[in-house]
């Protein structure tokens, strides 16, 4: 994963262990001040909120544990589409686009991230400036021609 996308999932990690967690266990103290917790809705909505939580951090525990950090400046790929690289696109339409290259956990569509396993980051991976790349999207192929890629 980029160092970005760790230090994002270390930021989420620090706020559920010290905000959402001291919060939730609050609000299950709370409900249990109300008496019979067989038909206490707050209670268990509150535990079940807890569960969320905990499996969270166990999850972003684990794939802390398990990430190795690129810096995509650091890369040294000769112009190629690797793993972090932001890549420069236009579609046979001319419409244009911009996309980094990113982990599954890093993906957001809106800020211009992709994910390595997506259908078009599969095609840009390994592809140089100039050249093109056919993906199968759902609504059929798509051609796109590569403009620039570049290590931000």
């Amino acid at each position: 994963m980029t160092r970005r996308g760790a230090a994002q999932l270390r930021e989420e990690l620090q706020r559920l262990r010290s905000v959402e967690r001291p919060a939730v266990t609050q609000a299950i103290a709370d409900a249990r001040s109300h008496g019979d917790l067989s038909e206490n809705a707050e209670y268990d909505a509150a535990r079940e909120r807890q569960g969320f939580i905990e499996a969270r951090i166990g999850d972003i525990e684990s794939k802390l544990a398990d990430a190795q950090e690129i810096d995509p400046r650091l890369v040294d790929a000769e112009g190629r589409c690797v793993f972090g690289a932001t890549v420069d696109v236009e579609e046979d339409g001319g419409e244009k686009a911009t996309w980094q290259i990113v982990g599954e956990d890093e993906a957001d569509i809106k800020a211009g991230k992709i994910s390595y396993s997506s259908p078009l980051g599969r095609a840009l991976i390994g592809k140089e400036s100039g050249e093109k790349v056919d993906v199968q999207t759902p609504g059929g192929v798509k051609r796109y021609d590569i403009l620039d890629v570049r290590y931000e």
